[in-house]
Parts: structure tokens; sequence; C-alpha cells
């Protein structure tokens, strides 16, 4: 392997990860700033009012998306695997 191929599966390993991560961030993105506004407009400064609901809806969406992320990576190791005879 050349040093073209292995900086291409580091790239390639960086955008699953990212493809795979961005709808958990998201929703932690959009639910922080929700109660952010929340506790700006009412004035309650309470830190666990922004935690739970945010840890709450990640674990809902990575539930919900683990059949899609599984598969993904599924996906990707064959993929890795089977590239690997061209490698030698």
């Amino acid at each position: 392997m050349d040093l073209d191929g292995a900086v291409e599966l580091v790239r390639q390993a960086t955008q699953l990860a990212l493809v795979v991560a961005a709808p958990v961030l998201v929703v932690s993105l959009v639910v922080g700033l929700a109660i952010s506004v929340m506790q700006a407009v009412t004035q309650i400064q309470e830190q666990s009012l922004n935690f739970v609901p945010k840890i709450l809806l990640m674990t809902v969406t990575l539930l919900i998306l683990l059949p899609w992320v599984i598969q993904q990576i599924v996906d990707y190791t064959t993929a890795l695997f089977q590239g690997i005879p061209s490698t030698i």
C-alpha cells in the first residue's frame, strides 16, 4: 500500500464517522438551542434543564438510527476487506 491509498482509507473512515455522527449532533444542537432560548425567555438558569432532555433525545435518535448506522459501518468494513487483495 502506498501513501495515497493510506490517505484515501483515512479520508473514507473520517467521512463515515462524520456521516454517522451528524444526526445525533444535529439533534443535540437543535435541542440545546431550543432549551437555551426557553431559559433566556423564562430566566430559569438550571443546568440540568439543558442536560437531561438533550441526553434523552440524543439516545432516542441513536436508537432510531442504529440499524442505519450499523449498515453504514458494515458496508464500509466489507469494502475495506474486499480491497485487501489489491493492496498486496
